[in-house]
């Protein structure tokens, strides 16, 4: 089944009724229908938030997570003061993190630096580097070095 494909002037006529279409959830045994990157930007979706991806950072989820409940809801000025007096790895790549999102924000979307929050921010687990250990008698032990992918959506204050 193909897909419809929708002009510019039809879709900022109809904005609201394709906004409600791909808002309701899909129903379990169907697959949700996703908007394209160009009907997205006409739209306007995604125009309210800044938004920072990094992956394949070589700490464990469970580590960076310890991190990022402290800094989830918080204002991005006491999101930096928290991460730069914590003493952990994964306050160096958050901060990283959320200089690079403030910026999409502020650049992107003409936001106000005043306003922005931590709305969410989250780790997921990424692929795992697989390495053995010299052990006695000529055997191996695994090595499990994990990654993660780490993300951080700011969003203004109302």
């Amino acid at each position: 089944m193909e897909k419809k494909v929708m002009s510019k002037g039809y879709m900022l006529e109809n904005r609201e009724d394709i906004l409600a279409k791909y808002s309701k959830p899909a129903k379990k045994f169907q697959k949700p229908v996703l908007l394209t990157k160009k009907e997205r930007k006409v739209l306007g979706i995604g125009k309210d938030e800044g938004r920072a991806i990094a992956k394949f950072v070589r700490i464990s989820q469970r580590k960076v997570n310890i991190v990022v409940d402290m800094i989830k809801g918080k204002s991005l000025a006491e999101a930096y003061a928290i991460l730069m007096y914590t003493p952990k790895a994964a306050s160096s790549v958050l901060t990283k993190l959320l200089k690079s999102a403030e910026a999409n924000a502020v650049n992107n979307n003409e936001m106000s630096k005043d306003a922005l929050y931590v709305a969410d921010c989250y780790a997921n687990q990424g692929p795992t580097l697989k390495r053995i250990m010299p052990r006695a008698r000529g055997s191996a032990s695994r090595i499990l070095k994990r990654t993660s992918h780490v993300t951080v959506v700011l969003k203004e204050r109302k």
